[in-house]
């Protein structure tokens, strides 16, 4: 099972920071999360979740910067063009997310498809042990300049399944991946969420979930998005008993 998440402090705390204690009793009250970030392995459906989550909850969207000049040529193979693309991605993904206005005194809603952790997993995966030592050093730097997300919904799905999902996307880009990538990639989320403690966490299996054509799946998360969520737990629609990590 997953483990516990730390205690967390609205809205978006800094690596490195904890919530403070209180001797207010109203301190202990739900307070709705302002942060809230979607994340999941290649075609999961991040992106169109947090759309939905942003509309209905009248949030900020902020989708992850997409532009990269060197994913062709890693999607190609090219020599060293792995880390070109992977030092791109990590530095406008920390440029996007520092320029957040998030702090204790703010009230609006914040809704992104991706956390900076996410780099990490695909450098872990597709760097070179050199690259990767260089690479950390850039990454420990930025990661301490980025507010941590109040809740992260972690979405999963078999690989089987996200590989339907990428032909019938059919996006120029991603026609190069192959079944043996995605599945690494699938078991290296797994394997970071097993140990993700930085927020609470809240695991949704999409492998039976369509919130874009199942109407009643959405409106159990979104009314399961309006309850506590602490440390981690497992969101089970159709009246499908929930989980809590230990």
């Amino acid at each position: 099972m997953l483990p516990s998440a730390a205690p967390r402090a609205s809205a978006g705390r800094f690596a490195g920071e904890t919530a403070g204690g209180s001797a207010d009793p109203m301190a202990n009250l739900f307070e709705p999360p302002r942060y809230i970030a979607v994340e999941g392995p290649i075609r999961v459906g991040k992106s169109t979740l947090a759309r939905i989550i942003a509309e209905k909850l009248h949030g900020q969207l902020l989708l992850e910067p997409e532009d990269n000049p060197f994913l062709d040529a890693f999607y190609e193979g090219r020599t060293g063009a792995a880390f070109q693309a992977q030092l791109a991605f990590l530095i406008r993904r920390f440029e996007q997310l520092q320029a957040l206005d998030i702090g204790p005194n703010s009230r609006r809603v914040l809704v992104a498809d991706y956390i900076l952790e996410k780099d990490k997993i695909f450098a872990n995966l597709n760097l070179a042990d050199p690259e990767l030592e260089t690479y950390d050093r850039y990454y420990k730097l930025f990661r301490n300049q980025v507010p941590t997300p109040d809740l992260v919904i972690y979405l999963q799905a078999s690989t089987e399944v996200l590989r339907k999902r990428l032909r019938k996307k059919n996006a120029a880009g991603e026609r190069a991946l192959n079944l043996d990538y995605m599945a690494e990639v699938n078991r290296a989320y797994e394997h970071f969420f097993f140990h993700y403690s930085a927020s609470d966490l809240l695991v949704v299996n999409t492998s039976e979930i369509d919130f874009v054509e199942d109407s009643q799946d959405l409106r159990e998360l979104l009314q399961r998005l309006s309850e506590p969520v602490h440390g981690t737990q497992y969101f089970l629609p159709l009246g499908g008993a929930e989980q809590t990590g230990p």
